[in-house]
């Protein structure tokens, strides 16, 4: 008797429809966005732009503007009190170095080592899934949450700034004036710029959640690493390099605000990242592909 008439006859293998390829995903967004560490962290990021418009309502409650009442300060946030609309680009310049790449970081960090420190990879595997395809599914996920946590800022900034401040017109880095209308599309078109800024920070945290067993450990390592680039960034003698570093051309967001645009540096970015995403997106698949799971 061969071993084929003991094993029983083979079943055909089959395909993985898009439809439950879609329900993966979607099974995958509930369980992060339902996680209390990722509503936490969604509510801090909320946060920032409700204590940045009540600390300018404070400062400048006797009418001077904020920083002392020269019109200073970092950018944007001279003009806020003229325009609650600039609340939320000063939101995300505010967030984009540290609060959001941070939040990016432990969800990203925790893709895959949470499931493996949990002991549920397994059991995601059995399913027809793939190891491709749901390292796929997995960054989808921490991708939208780059635009969710985005858009929570900026949701947050453009409510306090409404009830803070007045809405208009305003007055672009350019000097010249747009619309309401159009200046609430510049904040649209800034926040899908700081989203994609992210994508690179995502796939980096991906691929070193592929390197450890342990969320917590994966977590810290990626914040780790943000940390460490942005402080490198900063170093005078460094200069040759930072033009490679992820967060090197992450404020470029702000010549949107000119007019005309101007594209080079965000351009810049966008090619970054997109460069990142590649490289450490494939490292994560070449590891993630190749490892033994026992978790």
């Amino acid at each position: 008797m061969s071993r084929a008439d003991v094993a029983g006859p083979v079943q055909p293998v089959r395909p993985v429809s898009p439809s439950w390829t879609f329900g993966l995903l979607r099974n995958e967004l509930v369980t992060t966005f339902r996680r209390w560490r990722t509503l936490a962290l969604l509510a801090v990021l909320a946060g920032v732009p409700v204590l940045v418009g009540i600390a300018v309502k404070m400062e400048t409650g006797d009418g001077s503007s904020p920083g002392g009442g020269g019109g200073g300060g970092p950018a944007f946030i001279s003009q806020i009190t003229n325009n609650g609309l600039f609340l939320v680009f000063t939101a995300l310049a505010a967030t984009l170095p540290f609060f959001l790449p941070m939040a990016v970081g432990v969800v990203a960090g925790d893709a895959i080592a949470g499931e493996a420190n949990s002991g549920t990879l397994r059991y995601l595997l059995v399913a027809p899934a793939g190891r491709s395809r749901l390292l796929l599914i997995k960054y989808a996920t921490v991708v939208i949450f780059c635009l969710a946590a985005t858009l929570v800022v900026a949701v947050s900034a453009l409510t306090v700034g409404a009830l803070l401040f007045p809405l208009g017109d305003l007055t672009t880095i350019s000097g010249t004036q747009i619309g309401f209308a159009e200046g609430l599309g510049r904040a649209l078109l800034i926040a899908l710029a700081v989203a994609a800024s992210l994508i690179g920070v995502a796939a980096l945290g991906l691929f070193v959640s592929t390197l450890t067993g342990s969320g917590i450990a994966a977590m810290a390592t990626t914040v780790g690493l943000l940390i460490t680039v942005q402080i490198l960034d900063q170093i005078p003698q460094l200069h040759a390099l930072q033009p490679y570093f992820f967060s090197h051309y992450w404020l470029s967001f702000a010549d949107l605000m000119r007019e005309p645009v101007y594209w080079d540096e965000l351009a810049k970015n966008l090619g970054l990242q997109a460069l990142y995403a590649a490289v450490f997106g494939s490292a994560a698949w070449a590891r993630f592909t190749a490892k033994d799971i026992t978790a």
